[in-house]
């Protein structure tokens, strides 16, 4: 079942940072998609690669509108 994926404004800004660096909105809802099961709260999630290579984790938990990505790390 594929789940909407909702990325917060926080979520959007981190992608601007120089620590998130070529990582773009289509991985991360990529990697989000990815993670099988609920997430019935913030989890981290580590180890997913952008298009260009770069490694990122996500913060993700599931609400009733879909998947909520709360924030990106890059590494």
């Amino acid at each position: 079942m594929v789940k909407k994926i909702i990325i917060t404004e926080h979520a959007r800004k981190r992608l601007q940072n120089f620590r998130q660096e070529k990582i773009i909105a289509v991985d991360v809802v990529e990697a989000a998609g990815s993670i099988p099961g609920r997430i019935p709260t913030a989890t981290r999630f580590r180890g997913f690669f952008a298009k260009s290579g770069r490694m990122f984790d996500i913060v993700a938990k599931d609400i009733s509108g879909g998947r909520l990505v709360i924030t990106i790390i890059g590494k």
